[in-house]
């Protein structure tokens, strides 16, 4: 396996971003999280993550908004490299690589991605061989969306998004993605989303039957009519001007549209490739975005190449 830079032997595992197509938030609970129905969608924006023998533990980046990526400790892959040496008593000294193609702050879980990235790259790398179960064991202790990740495709996440049971999908969806300048924290967000809540009954957090069915089938207009984010106005209330993007791309004939996860990347549904182009010629015509990326769900979870 090849990656990194010189003649170094490295792994480089490519992972998914993934859009919430259906996110139903619980009130808050004891311990500041949420409970969550959260169904995932792997689409076919990847980040790379290679790992290479080191020294010690250090981290680059590179890619659109790398400069915005934390490269110490905080990093969700330099965390993942701690986590996995210490579960095997290693010293976690490897050079972490990341290429973003996500959106960087953008809602669709591209921090997380390279945590399960990196975990799996330095899995290999260091020849642990770790059961699976274990790794995503480790990724719920890295994060709510970390073990969605590794895991890819399509999934029904409850607890804090952490439990997976994994979905059938029974056919290809296309999306156009609009990149906001900026990104929204999700603890900022969960904070608005308990705001706006305030004095009303939240309900028990489920999954949507007529979505998980229109997923099986395969049908993009059944899908459309069934996306759903508990925590769109609370994006909107922080950031009012992604209403605007929204309504370009539906005027552009986006069969649907919202905000992905806590945003400020918003996610449009579309019919097919050619109304992907479409969308994401008008969405920057518009002038409502920084920029746009189309891409087709489902799509594999973290791979190693």
């Amino acid at each position: 396996m090849s990656g990194g830079t010189g003649t170094a032997p490295g792994v480089t595992v490519r992972v998914p971003a993934k859009v919430n197509v259906q996110l139903a938030v619980g009130a808050a609970r004891p311990d500041g999280f949420h409970d969550l129905a959260s169904v995932f969608l792997a689409v076919s924006l990847y980040d790379e993550v290679t790992a290479t023998p080191a020294d010690r533990l250090t981290v680059t980046c590179e890619g659109p908004d790398a400069d915005r990526v934390p490269l110490d400790r905080t990093n969700l892959a330099a965390r993942a490299a701690e986590l996995l040496a210490a579960r095997h008593g290693l010293d976690p000294a490897v050079h972490l690589h990341i290429r973003k193609a996500i959106p960087v702050a953008g809602g669709m879980a591209g921090g997380s991605a390279d945590g399960a990235a990196a975990l799996l790259a330095c899995d290999a790398l260091w020849d642990l061989a770790t059961p699976r179960a274990d790794l995503l064991d480790l990724c719920a202790e890295l994060g709510s969306d970390v073990p969605f990740s590794l895991v890819g495709g399509a999934a029904l996440g409850l607890g804090r998004g952490e439990r997976l049971t994994e979905l059938p999908v029974g056919g290809t969806f296309h999306w156009v993605f609009a990149v906001a300048d900026g990104g929204l924290s999700t603890p900022v967000v969960f904070g608005a989303f308990d705001r706006l809540a305030q004095g009303r009954d939240i309900p028990v957090p489920a999954a949507s039957p007529a979505l998980l069915d229109a997923l099986a089938a395969g049908d993009t207009t059944a899908l459309a009519g069934t996306l759903a984010n508990d925590l769109q106005p609370a994006a909107l209330s922080l950031r009012p001007e992604l209403a605007a993007t929204l309504a370009a791309g539906t005027g552009a004939g986006a069969l649907a549209a919202l905000v992905s996860g806590s945003g400020p990347t918003t996610a449009f549904l579309v019919k097919d490739a050619d109304a992907a182009a479409a969308v994401a010629e008008a969405l920057l015509a518009s002038g409502t975005c920084r920029a746009t990326r189309t891409a087709t769900s489902p799509a594999p979870g973290a791979t190693v190449l």
